[in-house]
Order: C-alpha cells, then sequence, then structure tokens
C-alpha cells in the first residue's frame, strides 16, 4: 500500500519541489498540501495522510504549535519538521511537541525518501545537518575531567571500594574520597549509580 504524504509550507516552490521529486515513487501516494496551519487542519478532517512534511514558519501559526495539535488529533500521522533552520532549539521543539523527525529544505530525495521510510518504521529521523547540530550540543555538556579522576572513575564502575582503589593507584583513601565527590559534582551525578551511568553515556567508561 502506498504511503500518503502531504505537506504544509507556505512557499509554493518548496511545495513543487517537493511533489516533483516524490511524486513519480511508485510507493508513494501525493495527497495534496496546505499553505497555511487552517488550510492543514481543515484538510485533516476529512483525510488523514501517513507522513506529513511540516514547515516550521507558517502566516497564521508556527508549525511547532501546529505539530503538538495535529499529533494530539491525529496521533498515527508521521510528521516530519521541515525547514531552512538548522537550530538546536528548533529541532528540539519540534522533536518534543511530537514530531518523527527534521528534515532541512535542502534535502536531497535519498534523504526525503529514508526520511519517510524511517518515522513509517516508526523510527525517529534526522537529517544529518541536524543530528550533527545535536550532536554538537551534546558534546558541549560533556564534563572535562583529569587523568587521575578518569582512572578512579574507571575503577568505581568495577565496583572497587575506596580502600581497594587507594590500593591499586597508591594514593590515600582520603583522595580517593574526593575524587569521588568531584565526580559527582562534575556529572551532576546523585549517587555512584547514576555516575557510572552518565559515564557511560559520555564513553568515559
Amino acid at each position: 500500500m502506498a504511503i500518503k504524504v502531504f505537506i504544509t509550507d507556505d512557499h509554493y516552490m518548496v511545495i513543487e519541489g517537493i511533489r516533483s521529486i516524490l511524486q513519480f515513487e511508485k510507493n508513494i501516494e501525493w495527497i495534496g498540501h496546505a499553505m497555511n496551519a487552517a488550510s492543514c487542519l481543515a484538510f485533516l478532517q476529512n483525510v488523514q495522510p501517513d507522513v506529513i512534511f511540516m514547515d516550521i514558519n507558517l502566516p497564521d501559526k508556527n508549525g511547532i504549535d501546529l505539530c503538538k495539535e495535529v499529533k494530539t488529533k491525529y496521533p498515527d500521522i508521521h510528521i516530519l519538521g521541515l525547514s531552512s533552520y538548522n537550530q538546536q532549539s528548533y529541532i528540539q521543539r519540534m522533536m518534543s511537541n511530537g514530531a518523527s523527525g527534521y528534515v532541512l529544505k535542502n534535502a536531497t530525495f535519498e534523504e526525503l525518501m529514508e526520511a519517510i521510510e524511517t518515522v513509517m518504521d516508526d523510527r525517529k529521523y534526522m537529517s544529518v545537518e541536524a543530528a550533527s547540530t545535536i550532536k554538537k550540543n551534546a558534546d558541549s555538556k560533556r564534563p572535562v575531567i583529569t587523568r587521575r579522576e578518569k582512572e578512579v572513575l574507571t575503577l568505581i564502575a568495577e565496583g572497587m571500594t575506596n580502600t581497594e582503589i587507594a590500593d591499586k593507584l597508591f594514593i590515600s583513601s582520603t583522595t580517593v574520597d574526593t575524587h569521588r565527590k568531584n565526580l559527582l559534582t562534575k556529572f551532576e551525578a546523585k549517587n555512584t549509580a547514576t555516575l557510572i551511568r552518565m559515564a557511560a553515556h559520555f564513553e568515559f567508561i
């Protein structure tokens, strides 16, 4: 069965560009477009597509708010944020409001098809540029630790006590405890279990 695709964008050239790219795909059924939020909502009262490409900047309502409204009324529709803006705030707000993915308007045919197929498989899709933006921000939150702190962290993850770590590294238990407290602070972790989990997330261990 063909995947029903719809687009909401206030620029006709963008609509035509994406339509021309997808219209000859056998497994894609282009069911129409809207140039503002009101037209989109009116269309959905009668027909629900499988996938909507949704512009973030619309003349009557921003696409971020529209995304939330559509997902509330029609939770089975997969929404792909569509924008020229590769900014983290836009990406995160769109995804937080229920979007299944985020695509830039310079996307290639292959990217558009991958995005559609990915969200139809109930997985999240992020364009290469958008994913890079998110990763850069995540990296900026990566704690900075010393070589000794990393050694202590590794041994904590192995389940060693302060005394055992002290013996292993030829330092005092008090010093080990200081490193442990510093690590908890740097990772903003409340306990050792959380510390280890976060350290693994940032690939320190």
